[in-house]
């Protein structure tokens, strides 16, 4: 057995085996990089679009409303059905109704030195879609104080373009929450009027939000068609680029802002180049391991006839399947222990890169990386342990 040990260790480091060896050790690395490459990318693309650490609550909730077109003029409410379909969709967490105001309203300043009057409409919907929190967002009969939500971009508004046209002072968030304005409600026996103060703004909804409670009782006693549908809703989701959810608005007619779905395309891009990446992994390892199982197969054929001799001067074929064994595959948990480690470096690099953009990923390598590198090394070892049996079973004939 010694003999035979020598000749082959001789024979795979000699030029030509050296050579072949040198081939599959190459390709079983660089397909071993590129698989786990792939698992580890799709397990950063899940972190990214799932993990609660970058969920985004704006971005998350959609309002959305059908796109109005010459032949819907007058149309555009949602029906049950409609919203009934929606909540059914895999991609929407939860479904909230905007109600509108279905009455006149107007609001205006009780000073002097700062005056200014306009009509305006409210909406109101469910606490669980509000991005302000506080205690202040309640309402109830009899009571004078109306809280009301304004968006961040009414304000801007006001201070970069309307407050430098009409001579205005331009407010803070703070001073806008200090001001007590007047809430004028017109119904068929008058106006009735509230005092209304901002309690917070918001980057989720671009209308002016009153309590629930507040605007049920003003459309019930002001209100006209009551019957009235409402005509948009807002959606939780966890992706909001999701190209499923994006081709149901579009089937459905449906509109929402298009600065939130507008990576659609690009995450279909994503999957694409995430997918072409696990492909060509596996189809590089089919290649390696062919590699292999030839460079087996060559060593093998190269001493056959000691091989013949061995088995015949009583050499037993377990013997030579354990020493080739040894030989062919301590190498392959080499490459996978390398390929984890690169793996590991690589994503702790990413990790620090993201985070310094505020966005995160795991620093250490996912589960499913080592669950993927011990799939492929059972793969590995059955195919060494297959050609080397079948190999010297033919030598040995």
């Amino acid at each position: 057995m010694d003999g035979l040990e020598r000749l082959l260790k001789k024979l795979i480091r000699s030029g030509a085996g050296r050579n072949r060896f040198a081939l599959a050790i190459t390709g079983l690395s660089v397909a071993m990089l590129l698989i786990l490459a792939a698992v580890q990318i799709q397990s950063n693309y899940h972190d990214l679009l799932h993990s609660k650490t970058n969920q985004d609550s704006i971005a998350n909730f959609l309002v959305l409303n059908k796109i109005l077109t010459d032949q819907n003029m007058g149309a555009t409410a949602l029906s049950d059905s409609d919203i009934n379909d929606l909540k059914q969709q895999p991609f929407v967490e939860s479904v909230g109704l905007l109600s509108p105001g279905r009455f006149k309203a107007s609001i205006q300043s009780y000073s002097d030195r700062f005056p200014f009057y306009t009509d305006i409409a409210f909406e109101s919907v469910p606490k669980d879609f509000i991005d302000v929190a506080g205690k202040d967002w309640i309402w109830k009969e009899n009571q004078q104080l109306v809280p009301v939500i304004v968006p961040n971009m009414f304000l801007d508004f006001y201070n970069f373009q309307f407050s430098f046209s009409q001579n205005l002072p331009q407010l803070t968030q703070q001073v806008v929450k200090m001001i007590i304005f007047k809430i004028n409600l017109y119904g068929p026996n008058g106006i009735v009027s509230f005092n209304g103060q901002v309690v917070g703004f918001s980057d989720r909804i671009s209308s002016l939000l009153v309590p629930q409670e507040f605007m049920e009782w003003a459309n019930n006693r002001f209100g006209k068609n009551k019957d009235t549908k409402p005509s948009r809703v807002i959606i939780s989701t966890k992706d909001p680029g999701n190209p499923i959810l994006v081709q149901y608005l579009k089937a459905k007619n449906l509109s929402t802002d298009a600065d939130k779905t507008r990576f659609s395309r690009y995450r279909q891009v994503v999957d694409l180049v995430v997918t072409i990446s696990g492909i060509t992994g596996v189809i590089m390892l089919a290649f390696a391991l062919l590699i292999f199982s030839l460079f087996i197969q060559l060593t093998i054929v190269a001493c056959k006839e000691e091989i013949i001799l061995l088995i015949t001067l009583g050499a037993s074929p377990k013997q030579l399947r354990k020493f080739l064994m040894k030989q062919f595959f301590p190498v392959n948990i080499l490459i996978i222990l390398v390929s984890i480690g690169i793996i590991a470096i690589l994503q702790y690099a990413v990790h620090h890169q993201l985070l310094s953009r505020h966005i995160y990923v795991n620093a250490l390598p996912s589960y499913t990386v080592l669950i993927a590198a011990l799939t492929v090394l059972m793969v590995t070892w059955w195919v060494n342990r297959y050609f080397i049996r079948k190999y010297i079973s033919l030598s040995a004939k």
